[in-house]
């Protein structure tokens, strides 16, 4: 497929990625995780992505920096994200299954949708709401095919619900980052993360895990946390919260299905039906297709770039052609072409298309 023509579809395997990464890690998680106070785990998990996303720094000239305008949002993100969100998964693993928890990770996508719906108006049309559509109705199927769950399982599912909250108004939070660094981003929020959770977990007299525990949860951490956010922004930046977000509800179905291979469950015809609806649903995404006329207002702004893509059309003595960040200026421009909510198309509609 040509990116041109088909916009959302490098944004989408992007966030595909980042949901193999993050859908993975928490059937992981619950094994690594066992009789690990939630604070601790939350400490080690983001102390392994922060350790990934700084040492995976690239040159300041490729990527635009973090400013201090962008402090408060990635303290709120860092308390939503680092703080609250593994926490609230760590101690809901503890007191329910893997499976269970992966299959209502799946509210993660409907909040992000929801917030992204609600701070940025994003675009969604017909084929975007089929695609969530489908995403959704597959973690019903998968949730209904686990059968009656045990009452004790109650607070455990909560505390998970409450981390799917947390972290989806962290995505939401976080498109208004995605023109900047994205490991520094990442670096920046977990290493707040790490700090206020280890101080939460000496204030709670958690135990201190053994070296292959806290080795294990290290990993977890810089595989599902640090690089699967550092793909999820940079999808962002291509295809918008919204859609990111939805194609992101694929992690659940991942997780329970990694579940199913560690033992914890048989498959069932129900995951084989639920896979179908998902996959589908993602389809869906990397093949969307929005085009109409629209207006580029003026205005000037930092992040990496190439040229020759029809909107980058200053000129540089020499030319670069490799990615590369700089304060530039958009003029005024008026257009036509497949488009998605990326950096440059964040315009309004009257009506879902």
């Amino acid at each position: 497929m040509n990116a041109a023509r088909w916009p959302a579809l490098q944004g989408g395997l992007l966030a595909a990625l980042s949901a193999v990464l993050f859908g993975l890690t928490t059937p992981l998680l619950k094994l690594a995780g066992e009789g690990i106070g939630p604070f601790t785990t939350a400490a080690l998990l983001y102390a392994g992505a922060a350790g990934v996303a700084w040492l995976t720094r690239v040159p300041a000239r490729q990527e635009a920096r973090v400013q201090r305008s962008d402090a408060a949002r990635l303290c709120a993100m860092a308390l939503l994200g680092a703080v609250m969100g593994p926490v609230a998964l760590a101690w809901g693993l503890q007191h329910t299954t893997a499976t269970s928890a992966s299959l209502l990770l799946t509210l993660e996508a409907v909040c992000t949708i929801a917030f992204a719906r609600w701070l940025y108006g994003e675009m969604l049309d017909r084929r975007v709401w089929a695609a969530v559509t489908l995403l959704l109705l597959g973690g019903a199927v998968l949730v209904i095919d686990q059968g009656p769950l045990d009452r004790l399982q109650g607070l455990g599912l909560a505390a998970v619900a409450l981390a799917t909250v947390a972290w989806g108004l962290d995505n939401a939070l976080s498109r208004g980052v995605a023109d900047r660094d994205p490991a520094q981003v990442v670096g920046i929020k977990a290493s707040l993360g790490t700090v206020a959770t280890v101080g939460l977990a000496a204030a709670a007299g958690e135990a201190t895990p053994g070296w292959a525990t806290a080795g294990a949860l290290l990993a977890l951490g810089a595989m599902g946390y640090g690089l699967s956010l550092r793909f999820y922004l940079l999808a962002q930046r291509r295809i918008g919260a919204a859609r990111t977000g939805s194609v992101f509800a694929f992690a659940p179905f991942l997780g329970a299905a990694a579940a199913v291979l560690a033992g914890e469950r048989a498959a069932t015809l129900g995951m084989g039906i639920a896979a179908g609806l998902m996959l589908l649903g993602v389809v869906l995404h990397l093949a969307e297709r929005h085009d109409h006329d629209h207006t580029h207002e003026a205005m000037e702004h930092e992040h990496a770039h190439v040229h020759g893509d029809g909107h980058h059309l200053h000129t540089h003595d020499p030319m670069p052609t490799e990615a590369h960040s700089h304060l530039h200026r958009h003029e005024s421009l008026h257009h036509r072409h497949a488009h998605v909510p990326d950096l440059h198309h964040q315009h309004r509609h009257t009506e879902d298309r």
